[in-house]
């Protein structure tokens, strides 16, 4: 199924899909000087202006060009939450009503934003929030990289964002051209290195063999969470459709083309893939590519029956990798008491608190 990608409601388009070639091009055509382009973008990306307005090198009159056929942000902020831990969770509103989710993770000097490329997730894992309403549409280039820039301005004004990863709402690689041509407006005009940006996906193969054919530097992840095809399938509805052996030989292909590691994601979930036995697998698994393990602690859903591992079976789990030969982390919990989990702030503020 194609998803829509919006904007029935917006006569001006975003400004933070334009890049860097489309903005020359534009502005020849407009008989603009070619500098133009750079002070517009310089606007943008470096002094993070909120307004096109706020672009006082420019004349009153380009001003009001940019301004009938662009808009810069489109969205609203909903709601803002901040933990303990200083991570900070926004969902915002976009101008057809529909809401997506992004998140500013800080530790030590790294400054991360967890973004989204659907409203919902078409994926349907059984232990997240994200696709219990299903998915709706695909988000445009501009909407994706607004995002980017709406947890810029939460860092404090001395810092800057060091990492991006798409692993918020939906699957990047079902919005295939508007993932892509965002991480390259990322990579370019905000100034994130390639390597510093993640795309994670449930694993399409087709997809990650035509990523792997941009031949870029971005860094792939796997959501994997089961190390076996029948034990994922019950976990990973699409999962039912492609084997574990055909996303080996897609991530293969993928390092191959590109030389990037592939990380593994594989979220602990108590009694059911938390095992020894599930961690000697995946260690099985891990031999067949250059990959390293990523282990996350399941944050809880309301209304789902699925539970966090125990600290002692994590701690075996990891363990288990590390004594196969397993580069294998356990990642941070961060910002639980904001419902920091993809999909649980949105479906609190349309459901109701228990939702």
């Amino acid at each position: 199924m194609k998803l829509p990608i919006h904007d029935t409601e917006l006569k001006t388009k975003s400004l933070l899909g334009v890049s860097s070639d489309e903005m020359g091009d534009l502005l020849g055509r407009w008989d603009e000087k070619p500098y133009r382009a750079k002070q517009i973008l310089e606007w943008i990306y470096d002094r993070h202006v909120a307004s096109i307005d706020e672009m006082t090198n420019l004349s009153k009159a380009l001003r009001e060009k940019l301004a009938g056929e662009f808009h810069l942000f489109e969205s609203r902020i909903v709601t803002e939450s901040k933990a303990t831990d200083r991570t900070q969770k926004l969902l915002l509103g976009w101008a057809d009503g529909q809401t997506t989710e992004c998140v500013m993770i800080p530790s030590d000097r790294r400054r991360t934003a967890c973004i989204s490329t659907q409203v919902g997730c078409p994926v349907g894992c059984v232990f997240c929030a994200s696709g219990l309403d299903g998915v709706k549409r695909n988000l445009t280039t501009g909407q994706i990289v607004e995002q980017v820039m709406r947890v810029q301005r939460l860092c404090e004004p001395d810092e800057r964002l060091s990492n991006v990863v798409f692993m918020g709402l939906g699957e990047p690689l079902a919005n295939y051209d508007c993932t892509v041509a965002a991480l390259r407006q990322i990579n370019a005009l905000v100034g994130i290195g390639a390597r510093k940006i993640t795309v994670s996906t449930v694993g399409l193969p087709k997809q990650i063999r035509r990523l792997a054919d941009e031949q870029l530097q971005f860094t792939l992840a796997l959501s994997l969470h089961a190390p076996t095809d029948e034990l994922r399938q019950q976990l990973i509805p699409w999962a039912e459709g492609v084997a574990i052996a055909e996303l080996v030989d897609a991530v293969r292909y993928y390092f191959d083309k590109t030389g990037r590691e592939i990380t593994l994601e594989y979220v602990l979930l108590e009694g059911i893939n938390d095992a020894r036995n599930h961690a000697a697998a995946v260690a099985d698994l891990c031999r067949k590519m250059r990959t390293n393990v990523n282990l996350i602690l399941y944050n809880p859903v309301p209304d789902l029956p699925y539970r966090r591992p125990t600290d002692e079976a994590a701690r075996n789990f990891l363990q288990t990798l590390r004594s196969k030969g397993v580069n294998a982390h356990l990642r941070p919990s961060r910002g639980m008491e904001i419902d920091s989990a993809c999909g649980q702030l949105r479906r609190r503020t349309e459901h109701g608190t228990n939702a």
